[in-house]
């Protein structure tokens, strides 16, 4: 660099003219006595020294504001014009340069710092982060908005607005998912809530999101209130239709036979035929009524699960074992298969063995109008480590359009397009498996076979 050379320079000259005036002090010590010219020249070299000195710390002056800058992160100063002369021009020029550079990179950061700020802000999803301390170091617009308060500064004051919704968001692990219901200001929310954990400068943090499911939970009910009245309709209309006409033919018959005034009354046996037929389909249809109610209060009516340890491979075979009569009758084989062979499972027994019935006696009234029909019961753990349960049969499959139908409550429509059964043995089952916490889930594909599969 220029600088660095007229510095050297700089100070060379300086140094030269310092130790030709102590050589010169020198001879005029001990080769003379003018004292007047020793003392002169003490005095130029005390200045010469004094010089150097002020000309060195020029640059350690510079260089000291340079660092004390950038440490406090101060950059309003200026390295121009400082009157230290042409030889520190340079050297200014280079403090300001990456000073600017500084200036622009605190600045881009303050952009970026101020456009995350805004899109946190302005998403419609509720974000909370935590600190270790239980601080709230972050609440956006959302959340506020959400919750219906003007800021929140600890975890605990949650308290106020939930008890639950602070428990639930304490015990919140990183990468879990969690649901609460939560009234607000007689407001009622049901709250998606999902939990990421990170550190920063060796603190930990935790940020929570909260997303309001209500109306999308409200819809989801009113559809499925909805599918249910019109299975229900369907159902009920079904009976309660025979019955009214049936009901009025019988009262046409009585009434045309009737006399005024008279006792006793004598029916034509045709008379007495087409009535005892019509009171027959009518206790018929009643007793089939009476029958359906019956199976929508089994519906409603699902008792909670005894969990305990159990083997898999046993309730299979007695499942097939209970199945058996009637797969022979239908001429259905029921295959059976564990990996590993000793696979437990912690569950109700008992409702996973309804379960599996209800699936085989589905799967053995598909097969009843083919040949070769066959029935698989496999349990296996998945790649998540939990134990799943296969039933598959070989049957016509389910088409695509169905496959979520079939688990309306009393949607009765086998795959022959006959009208079987009560309707609600996959719907029950379904809310069985929920009960565990589990699921259960239709692969299908017409003509392909059918395959439920239990997740717990």
């Amino acid at each position: 660099m220029n600088f660095l050379k007229s510095f050297r320079f700089g100070i060379l000259v300086r140094v030269l003219f310092l130790v030709a005036t102590l050589l010169a002090l020198v001879f005029l010590i001990l080769e003379t006595s003018y004292y007047v010219s020793m003392t002169i020249l003490g005095m130029v070299i005390i200045g010469q020294i004094i010089t150097l000195i002020k000309y060195l710390e020029r640059t350690n002056v510079l260089l000291t504001r340079f660092l004390e800058a950038i440490r406090y992160s101060d950059f309003t100063g200026s390295f121009r014009n400082h009157k230290l002369g042409s030889n520190f021009d340079e050297l200014n020029e280079s403090f300001t340069e990456v000073i600017d550079r500084f200036k622009e990179e605190r600045s881009e950061k303050e952009e970026s710092i101020r456009y995350l700020e805004t899109v946190v802000q302005h998403i419609g999803i509720g974000l909370m982060c935590v600190n270790g301390k239980g601080e709230i170091v972050l609440l956006n617009t959302a959340a506020k908005r959400l919750f219906k308060i003007a800021t929140l500064r600890r975890l605990e004051s949650l308290k106020t607005i939930s008890e639950s919704l602070f428990k639930t968001i304490k015990q919140l692990k990183g990468g879990s998912r969690s649901l609460a219901r939560v009234i607000v200001q007689n407001e009622t929310l049901q709250l998606a809530m999902h939990a990421t954990e990170f550190r920063m400068r060796d603190e930990a943090y935790k940020l929570i999101s909260f997303q309001n499911i209500h109306t999308e939970l409200e819809e989801k009910e009113m559809e499925a209130w909805q599918n249910l009245t019109q299975v229900l309709a369907h159902e009920i209309m079904n009976s309660i239709t025979p019955i009214s006409s049936l009901s009025a033919t019988v009262k046409m018959l009585l009434e045309e036979n009737l006399e005024p005034d008279v006792e006793k009354v004598e029916l034509d046996r045709e008379t007495v035929t087409d009535v005892t037929d019509a009171l027959n389909t009518i206790s018929n249809r009643s007793q089939g009524l009476i029958r359906f109610v019956n199976s929508y209060r089994d519906f409603t009516q699902i008792p909670e699960p005894n969990v305990e340890l159990f083997s898999v491979g046993e309730v299979l075979h007695r499942t097939a074992n209970l199945m058996k009569s009637q797969a022979d009758k239908e001429g259905v084989i029921i295959e059976i298969e564990t990996d590993p062979e000793s696979l437990e499972l912690t569950a109700d027994p008992h409702l996973t063995e309804q379960v599996l019935i209800n699936l085989v006696k589905n799967a053995t009234r598909v097969l009843s109008s083919q040949k070769g029909g066959k029935i698989s019961l496999k349990g296996e753990i998945a790649e998540s480590g939990r134990v799943i349960i296969h039933v598959s049969d070989n049957g016509p499959g389910v088409k695509k359009s169905m496959t979520e139908k079939i688990f309306i409550p009393f949607y009765t429509v086998s795959g022959d397009g006959k009208t079987k059964g009560s309707g609600i043995g996959l719907s029950l089952s379904r809310q069985i498996m929920r009960l565990h916490g589990g699921s259960l889930i239709l692969n299908s594909e017409k003509g392909k076979g059918s395959t439920f599969t239990m997740r717990f």
